[in-house]
């Protein structure tokens, strides 16, 4: 980013919530899509700022800003997922007109901490979502039989699921099983275990009328989507270096019935070659 487009985004925020409020009222909306390409950001509000073998690759935020425009500019990029600062700038830049937008509700569980699986929602509420008029909501839930906590983030869940179907938003679950090993929280990315947690994400709230899953790509991937009939998002994960490679696990999902697209962040934004517009189209060529 340029330092006069730097200078005009601070002196935007400066102004208050007032300016914000009003893009977000005016913000243009996104017609309907069968496809998605929804370029998530939500990983610095954890804690998480590596990106392969960069361990601070999103600690410069005008950096990352740059990254996010260059992505939401491509053709075929339908959407984006992040935090109320990360989308708030965004709006500010003009950015998000004609895209689907997801806040990020439950980013308490930060990484590496004691406290980790307690995820609560220190993010994005549903009134809020609605407030702004933003397509839906996405909430982490991991499931560590090992730690009690793991209940009161899926309560919490539960209840997101349910305001958000109150008020006829997309309720977007991203579940995993988890282990703390060594320390760390690691996800079971069995067959077996993908299918017991897409189970019980499926079955949050009073309705599941506007619940979507945010899965990975895992073996046996025909056997785990056909655990349920929610419209599934393939998430990115990790930056990996065989780029041919991650894209061909995505267009294999993409075959099946209920994939309808991709929720990708670090994949995308901090390819191995740092060149995002390719990296983006690249992703929107699978759809």
């Amino acid at each position: 980013m340029r330092d006069d487009r730097i200078r005009e985004l601070v002196t935007a925020r400066v102004s208050g919530q007032r300016r914000i409020t009003e893009l977000a009222a005016a913000r243009k909306r996104p017609g309907a899509h069968e496809r998605h390409m929804i370029i998530a950001l939500d990983h610095p509000a954890r804690g998480a700022l590596r990106a392969g073998r960069r361990p601070l690759a999103m600690a410069d935020r005008f950096d990352l800003l740059d990254r996010l425009c260059v992505a939401l500019a491509r053709p075929g990029v339908t959407g984006v997922l992040g935090t109320a600062d990360v989308l708030e700038d965004l709006l500010l830049l003009g950015a998000l007109d004609d895209k689907a937008v997801f806040g990020s509700m439950n980013r308490g569980g930060l990484a590496g901490t004691v406290f980790e699986m307690d995820d609560r929602f220190t993010g994005y509420t549903a009134a809020g979502i609605d407030r702004r008029g933003f397509e839906g909501g996405k909430m982490l839930l991991r499931i560590d039989p090992d730690d009690p906590s793991t209940v009161r983030t899926l309560e919490a869940c539960g209840r997101a699921v349910s305001d958000l179907a109150s008020r006829g938003l997309i309720a977007m679950v991203e579940p995993f099983l988890s282990h703390r090993i060594e320390g760390r929280i690691r996800n079971d990315l069995t067959a077996e275990s993908m299918i017991r947690v897409i189970s019980v994400a499926a079955g949050l709230g009073d309705t599941s009328a506007y619940t979507w899953l945010k899965l990975p790509v895992v073996p046996e991937l025909e056997r785990v989507m056909a655990a349920s009939t929610l419209p599934a998002l393939i998430l990115g994960g990790e930056v990996g270096a065989d780029q041919e490679a991650t894209l061909e696990s995505w267009r294999s999902a993409l075959a099946l019935p209920t994939v309808l697209g991709l929720v990708v962040g670090r994949s995308l934004l901090y390819p191995p070659d740092d060149d995002v517009a390719k990296a983006v189209d690249a992703a929107v060529g699978l759809l």
